[in-house]
């Protein structure tokens, strides 16, 4: 998944999924939290893989997954496109009003646009970029 898009939160804690990432994403996803102050979006697919990983684990290392699965929501697109954020997520990830959806490979992020634009303005630097790619090997 690819791209940047603005938009904001309504009153009741919707949000617009773009037309683009509706694709990808499909009619019903699952959002969770993030290791950063997001949230992470996944496809049901990506969802399946996420979820048969974790049950491959050792029990102990499947109980330190236990904040991902507790907080996720499965969330599916109204006719107009846009999805319920529950409250505890839009908590965890400061969502208030504009909110900053990002492609990110395998799945979406939604971010508090302010948030986003500090971890925006430190990770585009030209060193940043360039150790990205180098330890890509580009």
């Amino acid at each position: 998944m690819t791209g940047e898009y603005h938009h904001t939160l309504d009153s009741k804690g919707r949000l617009f999924i773009p037309s683009k990432l509706r694709e990808e994403l499909g009619d019903v996803f699952y959002v969770t939290l993030s290791m950063d102050k997001c949230l992470s979006v996944y496809s049901a697919e990506s969802w399946q893989v996420f979820t048969e990983k974790v049950n491959a684990m050792p029990y102990v290392k499947q109980r330190k997954m236990r904040p991902l699965f507790a907080y996720a929501a499965k969330c599916e697109l109204d006719s107009q496109g846009r999805i319920l954020i529950p409250q505890n997520l839009r908590d965890f990830a400061g969502l208030k009003k504009n909110v900053t959806v990002i492609g990110c490979n395998n799945h979406a992020e939604f971010w508090d646009s302010d948030t986003w634009k500090e971890v925006y303005i430190e990770e585009i630097t030209p060193e940043n970029i360039a150790a990205v790619m180098e330890e890509l090997e580009f």
